[in-house]
């Protein structure tokens, strides 16, 4: 297998051009994209050997491996003891997975992540994947990459599981793909009716208006704002629900007037 020519880029390029290559080939050939993912697997593996100088000098200038064992002894006591060893190892029928877990924020769910990650593997040979998280990814949701998990044994290489944790944000709770928030209204807004402004999960700033006589807890939807369905790509709605605050008034003038008013306005219901 030529790395450089998957790749794309001659046998002097620095390891600039090594990086840049990769990243086209790596988009080009995503699965995710619909990509080769046969030919992905080959591009990872050539840059992942390509990178690091010391992998790369060995690649350049292979050296020739003996096998020792077939060096020494002969005869039938050596073909007994390697049918008894054999006999002995258990069957392996395929290669490990490797499982690990990544942690995303709910703003990487909303608008998806793109992220390298690297792993050791047992052979002690470090493997690294361009890994792409799809909007609407949710808590315990597994991305899987065939072909990228452990090499100890002949045939092919186990699958990359990768178990998605999404973080908790402040002031936000994720209901499906709806998310749940709340804003503080002073009780005099809610009997007279006002205007809010609802910031959301990106920064955008969206105005609310919240109706005259607003009881407390009431819970208003504002369509298309939410998180994107991992399916569908339809996003949800941010629920927001009113929360009261009470000023406190310790001019006893405005409080007798205050007073007044309520008792006109329970002499009119």
């Amino acid at each position: 297998m030529d790395y450089y020519s998957i790749l794309g880029v001659p046998k002097n390029a620095s390891s600039e051009q090594l990086k840049k290559a990769y990243k086209k080939q790596s988009m080009q050939h995503h699965p995710d994209r619909g990509g080769d993912e046969a030919k992905f697997k080959e591009v990872n593996e050539a840059y992942s050997t390509l990178k690091d100088p010391q992998k790369r000098a060995a690649y350049d200038n292979p050296q020739p491996r003996f096998d020792t064992s077939q060096m020494h002894g002969g005869g039938f006591e050596d073909i007994f003891a390697n049918m008894f060893r054999q006999h002995r190892q258990p069957h392996r029928t395929r290669n490990p997975d490797i499982t690990l877990s990544i942690k995303i924020s709910l703003l990487d769910v909303l608008k998806g992540k793109s992220v390298f990650v690297t792993y050791a593997l047992r052979s002690g040979r470090e493997e690294r994947v361009n890994v792409e998280i799809p909007p609407g990814a949710r808590s315990g949701d597994t991305v899987r990459y065939q072909g990228f998990g452990e090499e100890i044994v002949p045939g092919p290489r186990g699958n990359l599981n990768l178990q998605i944790q999404v973080l908790n944000e402040r002031n936000w709770i994720r209901n499906g793909d709806n998310l749940l928030t709340s804003i503080t209204v002073d009780a005099l807004d809610l009997m007279l009716g006002c205007s809010t402004i609802v910031n959301t999960l990106e920064g955008k700033q969206l105005e609310l208006k919240i109706p005259q006589g607003t009881k407390p807890n009431t819970k208003f939807s504002i369509n298309d704002y939410g998180l994107p369905n991992i399916n569908t790509g339809k996003k949800g709605s941010i629920v927001v629900e009113i929360e009261v605050k009470i000023t406190p008034i310790h001019d006893k003038k405005v409080l007798k007037k205050l007073k007044s008013i309520r008792h006109e306005i329970n002499g009119n219901l």
